[in-house]
């Protein structure tokens, strides 16, 4: 282990600030609350009102699983479902794997990527992730797999391979991911193609590490796609290995979904079943945002775990015997507790029996699955030890600083575009504000900018330096061309909503994938029983009120969220939005400069017709303004937000 030194409100949100900005994957059913008192681990963190109701299925084999975290590792400070930090995450898997070992069972932790682009923690260093790997490392992590993120920078993939490769070694899995290696001038591997390895309980493990077939990567980098990989020799010698295979796990920073057209997971699996038509096949996936469990055949399924520190997976699985494995654990199960009794089709006559869940990031959850009968503390000093580490380094990185007191909840789909809860309304008057060239000031413009680069929510309270990561993480440069036609000009946002964003970057630093926040579709295997067991060691009492949260549908049902919320609104917004400044109220403009983000170059050029090259494009201010400044400059100059200083407060 890599140790560290030592050292207006929106209607029902109004209630409880636990808002999910993807709030399309979202249901309701009954509210259970604990009476013990839960510890806040961020001295800023606020915490969950209730917490779940049910014990986890424990089965022969266990999968913890991560995705997607993009930096939050201190929690989500002002929204009480999301409020544990990554101490607490150490401290939690931590009893997690005592209590494997005292069942008798097997327990996996697992990570599919996407470590940074999205808080400050892991954004305010350079390179991206210096000091927040180091938090991450803490915890025991078995297998691992890189994401689209680690690979759009040179000075970020070669950081992936010389600390979190060299750190993690063959439980870093990058199978069709290569890095030019700069004193060979030769491609190599950035993890390990695969592992094959063996549990504490006697199961033979193959496991491989796919991402998705990814085009935005840096040229240092190459992503091979899954189509080729599956037909290389290494991956067919590892199919055919003369090692006893018992199960597959294929992890990845991969949709989940086989019907989700950038997974490339279904491609994977078809080239395992053409060697091994029985073995059971897990994949583990990533990227879309969304919690998801999805069901490949009778002996193979994937799961899908969210995002941004909000959501931890549980998938749990028995039917490994003496005949059809090498397991010697426990059998059938794990006794004292729910064991999973699902089998993946309707008609299986296949042994295995799945169960899943979605764990909402927090310590009310995190401390009711921690409890047993024989130990119902939960701290840790591996975890206080993290927690303090964090609060450390966020002081050392100034993401604590106050620029500003954001009067209510501002969000990204869960109100109307236009409206006054929406953040874009919001985001168009700062960047006609803050996106201003001294010079060119009194010529009107119109500033275009894409709805993908806007990450999160803003929640009513302080706005601090860490705020500033979290709503718009990227380095996108503003751009811009002089004097358009105003008949022209006037048009444009039309015409690129009409036309739709392209996924490519001409200019610029880092490509700004949308990604992917939709609801799964509804599962084709009908929901079924399951035993309503629960812990006794916990003291429960019931209350009335549900609060916002995730509410999902996948192929086993709605059953899946540990936490019952009800549902958030979700509303469509449009790929582009811009500010309008400068224009003078008594006459009409002639022409008008176009300013937008690098990003969507190709797009609008493309609409201007063969008039206009990227010739006439230059840089509206310099090199250094990028859209991670504007929006705290409007906040430390504008009377709204300057209004609830100095005593600014989250409720």
């Amino acid at each position: 282990m890599r140790f560290l030194n030592p050292a207006p409100v929106l209607g029902v949100l109004a209630l409880v600030r636990s808002s999910l900005a993807c709030s399309g994957c979202l249901g309701s059913s009954g509210h259970v609350e604990h009476v013990r008192h839960v510890r806040r681990m961020q001295p800023d963190a606020i915490n969950a009102t209730y917490g779940p109701t049910r014990a986890l299925e424990w089965g022969q084999l266990n999968f913890l699983h991560t995705t997607d975290t993009h930096g939050w590792l201190e929690g989500h400070l002002k929204q009480g479902n999301y409020g544990a930090d990554w101490g607490d995450f150490v401290t939690f898997s931590t009893h997690f794997k005592h209590q494997a070992g005292n069942m008798g069972v097997d327990l996996l932790l697992v990570d599919t990527g996407d470590l940074h682009d999205g808080a400050g923690l892991s954004d305010a260093t350079t390179p991206d992730g210096e000091i927040s790997m180091k938090v991450f490392d803490q915890v025991e992590y078995d297998l691992l797999a890189i994401g689209n993120h680690e690979l759009y920078l040179a000075n970020v993939a070669y950081q992936t391979l010389n600390e979190i490769s060299t750190y993690w070694g063959e439980k870093y899995l990058t199978s069709n991911v290569q890095i030019l290696n700069q004193q060979t001038s030769e491609w190599e591997y950035v993890g390990k193609t695969h592992r094959y390895f063996t549990t504490q309980h006697g199961l033979r493990i193959m496991a491989f590490g796919v991402l998705f077939d990814f085009t935005g990567n840096t040229n240092v980098t190459k992503v091979i796609p899954a189509k080729t990989m599956v037909t290389q020799k290494w991956f067919l010698d590892a199919l055919n290995s003369q090692e006893p295979i018992d199960i597959f796990v294929v992890l990845g920073h991969n949709p989940a979904r086989p019907s989700v057209p950038t997974s490339t997971f279904p491609v994977v699996f078809d080239a395992i079943r053409a060697v091994h038509p029985d073995t059971p096949i897990q994949f583990i996936g990533g990227h879309t945002h969304i919690r998801d469990f999805a069901v490949y055949d009778s002996s193979s399924t994937s799961i899908e775990s969210g995002r941004y520190c909000e959501t931890l997976g549980w998938l749990s699985m028995s039917g490994f015997d003496g005949k059809n494995s090498g397991y010697n654990g426990i059998m059938p199960g794990p006794a004292g507790v729910p064991n999973p009794t699902r089998k993946a089709t309707q008609n299986s006559t296949s042994p295995f029996v799945y169960s899943r869940r979605y764990l909402d990031w927090n310590r009310r959850t995190f401390e009711y699955h921690a409890a047993t009968w024989y130990d119902k503390s939960f701290d840790y000093n591996n975890g206080l030890a993290v927690t303090a580490d964090i609060t450390k380094y966020r002081k050392q990185l100034n993401l604590t600083d106050v620029y500003g007191c954001v009067p209510q909840d501002y969000c990204l789909t869960c109100a109307p575009f236009n409206s006054s809860a929406s953040i874009f309304p919001l985001l168009s008057e700062a960047l006609a504000e803050a996106v201003v060239n001294e010079s060119r000031k009194d010529i009107p413009r119109y500033i275009i900018a894409n709805t993908g680069s806007v990450r999160f929510d803003m929640y009513k309270g302080p706005f601090t330096y860490d705020d500033q990561f979290i709503v718009s993480p990227f380095l996108d440069h503003f751009l811009y061309i002089p004097e358009v036609p105003y008949a022209t000009a006037s048009n444009l946002l039309q015409s690129l909503n009409n036309a739709g964003a392209s996924q490519k970057r001409n200019v610029g630093v880092m490509p700004v994938e949308r990604d992917i926040c939709v609801d799964p579709p509804s599962g084709h295997f009908p929901k079924a029983a399951r035993g309503e067991h629960q812990f006794p060691s916990i003291t429960r009492r019931q209350v009335v009120d549900l609060v916002p949260g995730y509410t999902t549908k996948d192929d086993f049902g709605s059953d899946g969220d540990d936490t019952t919320h009800s549902a958030i609104p979700y509303y469509e917004i449009p790929d582009f939005f811009q500010g309008v400044a400068g224009f003078n109220e008594s006459r009409t403009a002639d022409s008008v400069d176009v300013v937008f983000v690098d990003f969507i170059e190709s797009d609008l050029l493309a609409i201007l017709g063969s008039n206009y090259s990227s010739n006439d494009v230059s840089y509206y201010i310099d090199a250094d303004f990028t859209t991670r400044d504007y929006l705290p400059i409007y906040v430390k100059t504008s009377e709204t937000f300057q209004a609830g200083l100095p005593n600014c407060t989250i409720a």
